[in-house]
């Protein structure tokens, strides 16, 4: 920790979260955690309630101590901002005064832009019950605010400072509908291959009685085929399919064909009721 002294050699390019009057250690803590989970390294407190460093805030942080430990320490806004060249302030509500209001990704891509140019930027951030004042948010160049429901705007800082770390760190990538990682690339298979499986399935329920009145057997198949060719299947994933169907096929039915039809079952227990009813009679 550093009390109001900043190296002007060290300019990283990614923007300061300063957090105004914080209260609880724990919530510095997952403001630091929340940076670190996207790339923000740089915390700044302007006199924080509980003083600092700050047991409570370490072991919120979950682990994100390089951002403790590179935390530096001010006694008012101004001090804290001196050094850098463009500042947001963030607010829940509506403001007196001539500044831009920006969204959260459109203000990120502004950062970006900025610090891709050299400059150095920050994100003001208030105080848990209250926020910022007027007169903080004027030392401001724009600001900030999420669109949340207006009904319930108040917004916990850290999960502030992680929705405008997000956008920092989406603003970044090539495209930023990008993730950590991606499902498996699945290539279509030939199209032999999908009707080696609709012959394998049509075989299996017509020796299953599926095909029922025969005569809208065609429209049948032409719906299964519409049915399996949709997903785009890989080999892999019809090898399955007809594994499952090769299973099935081991077992040969008992019964006659159609036999396990409700009605059919319904007329055989019928008719075996009735001849139980008659050997009891007979015994008599």
């Amino acid at each position: 920790m550093t009390e109001n002294t900043i190296d002007p050699n060290s300019r990283p390019a990614e923007p300061v979260v300063i957090l105004v009057e914080p209260q609880l250690g724990e919530n510095i803590g997952m403001v630091a955690r929340a940076m670190a989970n996207f790339g923000l390294g740089q915390l700044r407190l302007v006199s924080p309630r509980d003083g600092w460093p700050n047991d409570k805030a370490r072991a919120a942080a979950s682990r994100a101590d390089h951002v403790i430990e590179a935390t530096r320490l001010f006694g008012s806004v101004q001090e804290a901002i001196a050094d850098l060249s463009f500042v947001f302030a963030t607010t829940a509500r509506q403001r007196d005064g001539f500044k831009e209001v920006r969204g959260p990704v459109e203000a990120a891509r502004m950062l970006r832009g900025r610090a891709t140019a050299g400059q150095r930027t920050g994100i003001l951030f208030g105080r848990e019950k209250f926020g910022l004042s007027n007169e903080e948010v004027s030392l401001a160049d724009e600001i900030v605010t999420f669109p949340v429901n207006p009904q319930f705007s108040s917004l916990n800082i850290a999960q502030a400072v992680l929705l405008m770390s997000y956008e920092w760190m989406k603003s970044g990538l090539d495209k930023e509908t990008d993730t950590a990682f991606s499902g498996p690339s699945v290539v279509p298979a030939d199209k032999h291959h999908l009707q080696s499986l609709v012959d394998h399935l049509e075989h299996a329920l017509e020796s299953r009685g599926y095909f029922r009145p025969a005569e809208k057997k065609p429209k049948m198949l032409d719906n299964l085929r519409a049915v399996l060719t949709r997903p785009g299947f890989s080999e892999a994933e019809i090898k399955v399919l007809r594994g499952v169907l090769s299973s099935l096929d081991y077992f040969s039915p008992r019964e006659p064909r159609g036999a396990g039809y409700p009605e059919r079952k319904a007329r055989a227990a019928s008719a075996a009721g009735t001849g139980r009813g008659n050997a009891g009679r007979s015994d008599d």
